[in-house]
C-alpha cells in the first residue's frame, strides 16, 4: 500500500469540514458535496477531518452521517470514513454476531492484511468493544471453525521474502499426507497455513503443486457443500491470491438475483487504498466488462456515485 501523505496544508482540512458541516445544513442533505470530499481523500485525511470536525462542532462526524443518511448510501460513507484498523474492527464484531457460510469476513481479516494491520484491527477492537477479537470470535463459533479462525486472528506472519525449500517440500508432504486421510482439521494442516509467512507458504503450495500434479485446493473439494472445506478453500486463496478471491466475490455480489450490496460494499471500501488496482485488472480479465461500469448498470443514486468514486479513486 502507498505511503499516505501528510496534507501539506491545514486549512484544507478545516475548509472541507466547514464544508461538511454546510452539507446537512439548511433543507436536506448535499450528498454531492459529501462523496467529492470523503470519497476524495485518503485515510490520513479522512482522519483529520474527523478530529477537526469534533474540536469544532463538538459531534461526531460518524453519528452525523448516520443520522442524516440512510441504507446503502448510509454504510458505504460510513464504512470508508472509519480508520481502516476501526473499520476492520467494526466489520470484524458484525461478523461474530452473524457468521454463516457465505460470511468470509473474518477470514478476509485475518489473511489479506499485513501482519501489522492485523495487530491492529484486533487493539482497535479492544478499544471499540472492551473485549478481544479472539474471544468473541471463539465464543460465537465451534469445532472446527473455531479452530481454523482463532489461530489465523491471533496470528502474527514474518513478512520477508526469505523461503526454505526444504521446509516447503517437507511442509507440502504433510498436507498431502493430512488432507488424503481427509484430517482437514488437523493441527499440523492448521499450523501451517496459520503461522507461515505468505511466502513461505507459497512456496509449500507450489511444491504441493509439482509433486502431486494439482493445486491443494483441488483435493480440499472432497465435498462441495462442506461449509468447514470452502472456508480452508477461501483461506488459501486470500493468503495467496487475494486480487482472484475478491474479484470472485464481486462478481458473484453483481451478477447474482440482485446485488449483494453488503459484499460489494465490503470489497470496495476495504481494498480502495489496497489492491483495487489489481482486483480491477483481474476483474476485466476474467469478464470482459470493467468493474465501474459493472458496478453503475447493477447500483443507482447516491450508492453508486459514492463507489464509482472509490474504485475510480486509485487511478484518478
Amino acid at each position: 500500500m502507498a505511503s499516505l501523505c501528510v496534507p501539506a496544508n491545514l486549512p484544507d482540512v478545516a475548509e472541507d469540514v466547514e464544508q461538511l458541516h454546510k452539507a446537512f445544513s439548511g433543507w436536506g442533505t448535499n450528498e454531492d458535496l459529501i462523496i467529492t470530499i470523503l470519497g476524495h481523500r485518503n485515510a490520513y485525511q479522512r482522519k483529520l477531518i474527523r478530529e477537526v470536525y469534533a474540536s469544532t462542532y463538538g459531534e461526531d462526524l460518524l453519528k452525523t452521517l448516520d443520522k442524516e443518511l440512510t441504507s446503502d448510501f448510509e454504510r458505504v460513507v460510513h464504512l470508508f470514513t472509519l480508520d481502516p484498523p476501526e473499520r476492520d474492527a467494526f466489520l470484524a464484531n458484525e461478523a461474530t454476531k452473524k457468521f454463516t457460510s457465505s460470511n468470509w469476513v473474518l477470514i478476509e481479516i485475518a489473511c489479506t492484511r499485513s501482519s501489522e494491520d492485523l495487530f491492529n484491527a484486533r487493539r482497535s477492537y479492544h478499544a471499540r468493544y472492551k473485549k478481544s477479537l479472539e474471544e468473541d470470535v471463539a465464543q460465537h463459533t465451534s469445532g472446527d471453525f473455531r479452530k481454523l479462525l482463532v489461530p489465523l486472528l491471533t496470528s502474527y506472519r514474518y513478512e520477508g521474502p526469505e523461503v526454505n525449500t526444504h521446509l516447503a517440500n517437507s511442509e507440502a508432504k504433510i498436507l498431502h499426507e493430512k488432507i488424503s486421510h481427509k484430517a482437514y482439521n488437523d493441527e499440523d494442516l492448521i499450523r501451517i497455513i496459520a503461522t507461515r509467512s505468505k511466502a513461505q507458504l507459497s512456496a509449500t503450495l507450489n511444491a504441493y503443486n509439482n509433486d502431486y500434479g494439482h493445486a491443494i485446493t483441488k483435493d480440499l473439494k472432497e465435498d462441495p457443500k462442506d461449509d468447514y472445506l470452502k472456508l480452508l478453500r477461501a483461506t488459501i486463496k486470500c493468503l495467496t491470491c487475494p486480487e482472484k478471491y475478491y474479484e470472485k466475490l464481486l462478481r458473484l455480489a453483481i451478477n447474482k438475483m440482485g446485488t449483494d450490496e453488503s459484499a460489494l460494499t465490503r470489497v470496495v471500501t476495504t481494498r480502495a487504498e489496497v489492491d483495487l488496482k489489481r482486483i480491477k485488472e483481474e476483474y476485466y480479465r476474467r469478464n470482459s466488462v470493467p468493474l465501474d461500469r459493472a458496478i453503475a448498470k447493477d447500483t443507482n443514486g447516491d450508492y453508486e456515485k459514492m463507489l464509482i468514486a472509490l474504485v475510480g479513486a486509485e487511478s484518478a
